[in-house]
């Protein structure tokens, strides 16, 4: 199995933390999500962890909740001493009404709307991420406008090319987010706010893409963004007390992934980091980092339920399921990897190659393609393992299918924490 959480008990069903998923199946239905509360909160502890023994106390997490939003995910984090990152109004919101602290949370987001940075502001969050001129000039004004002041990062693209899937790089020049080193806009935009009364630099923030699961692309952006807050302190006077190098860090979605552990992740972090600062005789900065995937997304399946099976001699075996892109875009989207188990035939082998397709109508709904699973029928329960991240945050009501609902286990127990949407719903908001 891909990670602790998972086993097979003495019925040949799947288990996630001690959970039967056939029986979370029908005890509320599926598509479901089902996350595992214990290993999600082993993962903020790993973190913090690391920090402890490699870097001492002067450390932050954020979870980044683009990954999984909800309040009681929100709750969770809370209750494990971290902090949190927003990227909409909507996170901010939710994150607020679940009673997190705004100190401790950081907004994101590369064209955040006047009237989010107004709800910012209002309710002070601890650090607001500037992703360009644009906004800094914004958020100075209405700072100034509600005689409030408020700390930033600036975004900075250090140009490294992680190798990942296009769509999720974000450390090169050619990105939508951040300012580039390369052609000196990082270094204007830090000259302009030394200018701003309603503005201070906390600290510059970056981020150089999501699953990755290399150690030199991190080693390279500690010493280029300890070079750069050396720069601006020598040559502009603006002391950088805080580096945020985001997260990325990749998770196992197939047997074949090999992450590296968390623990090793931290450790080289703050080596090159210490090892940066050494060189450029920079004081260590309180040093910051935004996992989001590495805390839910392995924590996590989704469970559908079997209908029509579809053979094609000499072509391939489609098997569909009762959700599909509606609940889990990302194969459609980049062709992300999962490994798929038959819930309730768990202890067979996997020697059926399958094609798992949604209902949606549309050609590209499929969840994975010629993946091995057991022999499968009509009825039974199929298990789409690592699905914690990204896959309720981007579900959709396409065909105006209702999103799943979400369950948390603990300990064999399980709860409700997203209800089922209703085919009522669907229509609330129509006129």
């Amino acid at each position: 199995m891909l990670t602790n959480s998972f086993s097979v008990n003495e019925k040949g069903h799947l288990t996630l933390g001690g959970a039967d998923t056939v029986e979370l199946a029908k005890e509320y239905g599926t598509p479901l999500y089902v996350f595992d509360e214990n290993d999600i909160r082993n993962n903020c502890r790993q973190f913090k962890d690391a920090f402890s023994k490699y870097y001492g106390g002067n450390a932050r997490v954020y979870y980044a909740s683009k990954a999984f939003s909800c309040k009681e995910m929100y709750r969770i984090v809370k209750d494990e001493g971290i902090c949190t990152d927003v990227v909409s109004g909507g996170e901010l919101y939710t994150a607020l009404a679940a009673g997190f602290l705004a100190e401790k949370i950081g907004f994101h987001g590369n064209n955040k709307t006047p009237d989010e940075l107004k709800y910012a502001l209002q309710n002070k969050v601890g650090r607001i991420i500037v992703d360009n001129m644009t906004e800094l000039y914004l958020l100075n004004e209405i700072a100034k406008e509600m005689n409030t002041h408020q700390d930033i990062l600036f975004r900075i693209k250090p140009g490294i090319d992680c190798h990942t899937h296009e769509y999720i790089q974000t450390g090169q020049i050619d990105c939508k987010f951040g300012f580039a080193l390369e052609n000196g806009e990082a270094y204007e935009a830090v000259k302009a706010v030394a200018n701003m009364q309603n503005l201070s630099l906390a600290g510059i923030h970056c981020h150089i893409g999501s699953q990755i699961f290399e150690t030199v692309p991190f080693i390279d952006a500690a010493d280029i963004m300890v070079s750069f807050a050396k720069t601006i302190s020598e040559e502009l006077g603006v002391t950088v007390s805080e580096i945020n190098f985001g997260g990325g860090f990749g998770i196992k979605y197939t047997l074949e992934d090999k992450p590296v552990s968390k623990d090793e992740s931290i450790k080289i972090l703050c080596g090159a980091v210490k090892e940066a600062c050494q060189k450029y005789a920079f004081p260590h900065p309180t040093l910051c980092i935004e996992p989001g995937r590495s805390i839910v997304g392995a924590s996590s399946l989704t469970l559908y339920t079997v209908g029509s099976i579809k053979e094609i001699k000499g072509i391939r075996n489609y098997v569909a399921v009762d959700g599909g892109m509606s609940d889990n875009p990302r194969y459609a989207l980049y062709q992300a990897e999962y490994e798929a188990v038959v819930a309730n035939k768990a202890d067979k082998p996997r020697d059926f190659i399958a094609t798992i397709a949604g209902k949606c109508c549309e050609s590209g709904d499929l969840i994975q393609e010629h993946t091995q699973i057991q022999q499968v029928q009509q009825g039974d329960i199929l298990a789409v393992l690592a699905t914690g991240a990204y896959n309720y945050s981007m579900a959709s009501n396409y065909n105006r299918i209702p999103r799943p609902a979400a369950v948390m286990v603990k300990d064999g127990n399980s709860r409700v924490i997203i209800n089922r949407e209703t085919y009522e719903d669907l229509v609330k908001k129509d006129v």
